[in-house]
């Protein structure tokens, strides 16, 4: 019986460190092969290069980073506020019947393919903004809010954990001085889960700089600087899938050395968050 428990416990390791090993595998294999054009053309010249033409030699990518953070910063400011909103009413103001409802439908909108809500924003979303603000309509801001709508299940749901987590004896405490029920989530719960929350909204983020086809399809792919919400831009992710099928040689060397920069990134974003959830571990 220990034998056969032995056995169990080295295989589930095995499996766990060879799921590591994988990652770790392409993150070696992503970093081999686009650190040498960031050493020759030079770390500045490359991150804040502004034109990229990799047949005559050009490799700035300062146009898409700005596109990624624009893109990213949009996403945030909508799913953020209502994100929040909606945990706060699933966990303290929802009758049971309607949390136990209406949560299942968001974790169903995260299975959603991201195809389809860039077919949505082309066909419906895309238009709207060209015929009542003008420009192109495939634009940063239309971008922005789908991607805003597609990371909305991670910052809920997270964020509803959040809130959940703090223990009812502190809203029991407010309300027993007298706070209101409104005065009680906003200055006790919302205080007190504000490191899950951080955590839900950098999670968000770190999906939204990291998400490709939707905004592929929405954003305009323009390859300069966009300087308002109505300006075509082109993203990180989607210059890489838009030229990676025909690139070489030191094109396809900068592509990957465009995914050492996300993929840098992306790794930050998620250390913060797992020390914001590590503190708030810390605090219950």
């Amino acid at each position: 019986m220990r034998m056969r428990e032995w056995l169990i416990e080295r295989t589930l390791l095995l499996l766990a460190l060879s799921s590591v090993g994988m990652l770790g595998l392409i993150a070696v294999f992503v970093f081999v092969e686009g650190t040498p054009i960031m050493a020759r053309e030079g770390l500045g010249a490359f991150l804040l290069g502004r034109r990229w033409a990799p047949t005559k030699g050009s490799f700035g990518i300062l146009p898409m980073i700005v596109g990624s953070i624009w893109v990213t910063i949009g996403a945030l400011a909508i799913s953020g506020p209502l994100g929040l909103a909606c945990a706060v009413f699933l966990a303290e103001v929802a009758p049971r019947r309607v949390a136990d409802f209406v949560r299942p439908a968001i974790q169903l909108l995260a299975g959603i393919p991201s195809v389809v809500f860039g077919f949505v924003g082309i066909v419906v979303l895309v238009p709207l903004i060209r015929d009542h603000l003008g420009g192109p309509g495939l634009s940063v801001l239309a971008a922005a809010v789908i991607l805003g709508i597609m990371v909305l299940p991670t910052v809920i749901s997270i964020s509803q954990d959040a809130i959940e987590a703090v223990p009812r004896t502190y809203k029991e405490a407010a309300l027993a001085l007298g706070c209101t029920h409104w005065q009680a989530i906003t200055r006790v719960i919302l205080p007190a889960a504000r490191p899950g929350i951080t955590a839900a909204v950098v999670l968000g983020m770190g999906r939204a700089i990291g998400e490709t086809m939707a905004v592929i399809m929405v954003v305009g792919n323009a390859v300069k600087v966009p300087h308002g919400l109505l300006d075509p831009a082109r993203t990180l992710t989607s210059n890489i899938a838009l030229e990676m099928g025909y690139a070489s040689g030191d094109h396809q060397q900068a592509l990957f050395a465009t995914g050492v920069v996300l993929f840098v990134f992306i790794m930050a974003l998620n250390s913060v968050a797992n020390l914001r959830l590590a503190r708030r571990g810390r605090a219950s």
